[in-house]
């Protein structure tokens, strides 16, 4: 698997490893920042390749904004970091995939090269053609859709969509997150594209029961732009009598007034369980900015299942249909506090209804269930 992502935090990534070794599979994983000593599973081993981490000034530590400094010299340096930002990040992820080639020189030829993401997708053709491997694609956004930072780049948004559908039409199975990215997958002549949501493994317990009304509401991920934090931080001002917790590992330089809020650190998957549970309502917030959130489906919608409480969710369209079909919560018009606050007040009206109908969905809105896509897609690369 190679994936430039910090492995230890990606719960995708070490979902499917973990589900590829109880089949038997034995799984190596090239990513990004390893910590020492950590322990991926049984069957499964990781290294790291380095990545630059940003265009901060030389000496400034991390967390610091650049916009903290004042004047011409701040105006400026934003200025030149808006222009520069997508060749910046362009030369890094290329470095990375340069550093991975080197690493994996000479190395034993694999069977299968498990790409994910499109920052991978080169090296991992490369590499099944070296190896005589099959190619994996895992595709867990619209990846040339996004919402990024810096000045636009139309054509190299639309160079690198031919680029992608190209490499990936090299790969025998092609993975995605949600029903709408599989569909534009296709539309550009992908063959074999399946499904893999985000879903996350159910709690060796029950849920425990819930009172009939909740005490708030929280958000938990990363806190940073495009997520919509402003509308909690508006709806929280609006519902006074619940708590508003937000809780996340935060993007340096990222401001938000927190006044209302709760803000606490990042958690691990027991304790955002047990938050959840606190205050009875999750929040699975993105901006309408861009087509990949309007086609996501967050693992934040899951992890609210897998706690089994109901969510106040953005009004995108996948969102929209798996929210309703199941009858998981109410929607919110992304931007709007005060559609937020009314959603919140909606699932309240009918708390005790809206929690029987997550649990009911909880078999179905699982890992358990869903990684029955990632098995079968290896399997049918063994049977060929």
């Amino acid at each position: 698997m190679l994936v430039q992502s910090p492995v230890a935090g990606d719960s995708r990534v070490l979902r499917e490893a973990a589900a590829l070794t109880a089949e038997g599979h034995s799984v190596h994983i090239v990513g990004r920042d390893v910590p020492d000593g950590f322990d991926p599973g049984d069957g499964i081993t990781a290294e790291s390749v380095s990545r630059s981490r940003g265009m901060r000034p030389p000496g400034t530590p991390r967390g610091v904004a650049l916009a903290s400094s004042s004047g011409l010299k701040a105006a400026v340096r934003r200025a030149g970091r808006w222009l520069l930002l997508p060749e910046h990040r362009e030369r890094t992820e290329r470095r990375w995939r340069d550093d991975a080639a080197r690493l994996l020189a000479g190395r034993p030829a694999h069977d299968v090269v498990h790409a994910h993401d499109y920052n991978t997708l080169a090296l991992g053709a490369d590499l099944a053609r070296q190896w005589s491997a099959r190619l994996v694609y895992d595709s867990h956004e619209l990846w040339f859709d996004r919402g990024l930072p810096g000045r636009p780049t139309p054509l190299a948004r639309r160079r690198g969509r031919r680029t992608e559908t190209r490499l990936a039409g090299q790969a025998q199975v092609v993975l995605t997150v949600s029903e709408g990215i599989a569909a534009r997958l296709r539309s550009r002549g992908l063959r074999d594209v399946r499904v893999l949501r985000n879903t996350f493994p159910l709690a060796e317990h029950e849920p425990p029961d819930l009172p009939d009304a909740p005490a708030g509401f929280a958000y938990a991920g990363r806190i940073g732009p495009g997520r919509d934090l402003e509308a909690v931080v508006g709806a929280a001002a609006r519902l006074p009598s619940l708590r508003t917790v937000v809780a996340g590992p935060a993007d340096p330089g990222y401001r938000l007034d927190t006044t209302g809020v709760e803000v606490l650190p990042p958690m691990s998957l027991a304790d955002v369980d047990r938050l959840y549970q606190e205050v009875g309502v999750a929040v699975v917030t993105l901006t309408d900015t861009c087509e990949n959130h309007r086609l996501a489906l967050p693992n934040k919608l899951f992890h609210a299942v897998r706690a089994g409480v109901p969510v106040v969710a953005a009004n995108l369209p996948e969102l929209h249909a798996v929210v309703l079909r199941y009858g998981l919560g109410r929607l919110y018009q992304p931007g709007d506090a005060s559609s937020l606050a009314t959603a919140v007040e909606a699932v309240a009206a009918d708390y005790t209804g809206h929690v029987q109908a997550v649990r009911k969905s909880r078999s179905e809105l699982s890992w358990e269930h869903d990684s029955r896509v990632l098995v079968g897609a290896y399997a049918d690369l063994e049977a060929a």
